[in-house]
């Protein structure tokens, strides 16, 4: 059985795959890119510090208001 080529992806490839996602702009070629090379447990995780981080913001700007 022929085991699967390791996944390339960077730290910060994965936070910019993230980010781009997140706010909608992403090409389909770049999407396919990512699948290729990035780790999904990765981006799975990058993605619940994202949401923590957005939400905390969230948090942050509606106390700084009121």
């Amino acid at each position: 059985m022929n085991a699967a080529p390791p996944r390339k992806g960077s730290f910060l490839r994965t936070v910019q795959a993230v980010a781009w996602s997140l706010i909608g702009l992403r090409q389909h070629s770049a999407y396919q890119q990512d699948i290729e090379k990035l780790h999904p447990l990765h981006i799975v995780l990058v993605g619940l510090v994202a949401l923590l981080l957005f939400v905390a913001g969230l948090i942050v700007l509606v106390k700084w208001i009121v």
